[in-house]
């Protein structure tokens, strides 16, 4: 592999706190390291179209604090198609850029294999997604502070369930996984944990509420992924409001503000590790590869393990929670 003097860095998909902390690790160690950095606006959209941008240390000054992205992001339907990677490629060549550190999460890990496997640009990727459902890494970058907007949310919203004798539905981020309900369910004291792992949960919630009832609990916390059955916390409230005539039942979904936010301690120090090993991979000639973290030590996860494994919640985790809800 010829030697790199030129990176683009970028970030795609959904959006999560600490991924400004990452694109300044990365625009840092590589400017350190003597190459040049190339910022790439709207994620593969971007690498696309040209939205290029030289990246000096001032421009990260100032944004280890942010939520969001100083590069913007996109989903980008033309980087699906052959004709539309073809033009990504011939773009970052025209700019003599030689290896790109993507932030993202599964699908933007599966457009950069893809990528890599069709032209010959090393890329390497930093998970950044609030879900933590990307194997090979215990922890995504937007995942802790995620769960605090939810933690912080849900211990206001008890105040007023207790005062009013209410049930409350809570929905979490989780389309496909149960990670950001599990824990934060369990780290706010919820009542009840509803993921899409598991299924006949609410068969079993409509007992143990009933239990909670007889024990005259003057409220009840339901924490729900959004992808739980059936239908999320709107159709698991539906599916047993009628059997609890006692309560006042009410919904909150707590939606985009978990993305948002100033990120915590935990993932500015994450992400700017990261971004720091990213290019260091890219130096040490890696490539199709996540780096990520393993029982805290920087791991090197082929993207093909990264977004074709899948990784499995702790089911001990809701054991224990329904211990500590009686």
């Amino acid at each position: 592999m010829a030697k790199i003097k030129r990176i683009g860095v970028l970030t795609s998909g959904g959006d999560a706190p600490g991924m400004n902390a990452a694109i300044r690790a990365v625009t840092r160690t590589a400017l350190y390291h003597g190459l040049e950095v190339i910022g790439i606006r709207h994620g593969y959209d971007g690498m696309i179209n040209g939205y290029f941008k030289l990246m000096k240390t001032f421009h990260v000054s100032d944004i280890i604090q942010r939520g969001g992205t100083i590069l913007k992001t996109a989903r980008s339907e033309g980087f699906r198609t052959p004709e539309g990677r073809k033009e990504a490629y011939e773009r970052l060549k025209e700019r003599g850029i030689d290896g790109v550190v993507v932030i993202g999460g599964d699908g933007t890990f599966t457009g950069a294999r893809i990528f890599g496997e069709e032209y010959d640009i090393p890329l390497i990727g930093i998970p950044g997604t609030i879900d933590n459902d990307l194997y090979g890494t215990d922890y995504t970058i937007g995942y802790d502070t995620a769960l605090n907007t939810v933690i912080e949310a849900v211990d206001k919203i008890r105040d007023t369930a207790s005062s009013h004798n209410r049930l409350f539905f809570i929905e979490v981020m989780g389309a496909e996984a149960g990670f950001i309900a599990l824990r934060s369910g369990v780290a706010c004291g919820a009542e009840a944990i509803i993921i899409p792992e598991v299924k006949d949960q609410v068969k079993n919630l409509r007992a143990f509420l009933e239990e909670g009832y007889k024990r005259k609990k003057s409220s009840n916390i339901i924490i729900v992924a959004e992808g739980a059955y059936p239908g999320g916390a709107f159709g698991v409230a539906d599916a047993v409001k009628d059997d609890f005539e006692g309560y006042s039942v009410r919904v909150t979904v707590l939606g985009h503000i978990q993305r948002g936010g100033s990120p915590s301690a935990f993932d500015r120090f994450t992400a700017s590790r990261l971004g720091y090993a990213a290019v260091d991979a890219l130096l040490d000639d890696q490539q199709s590869a996540m780096v990520g973290l393993q029982n805290n030590e920087i791991a090197l996860v082929p993207f093909n393990k990264a977004v074709k494994l899948h990784k499995e919640v702790k089911k001990e985790y809701l054991e224990f929670a329904n211990v500590l809800s009686i």
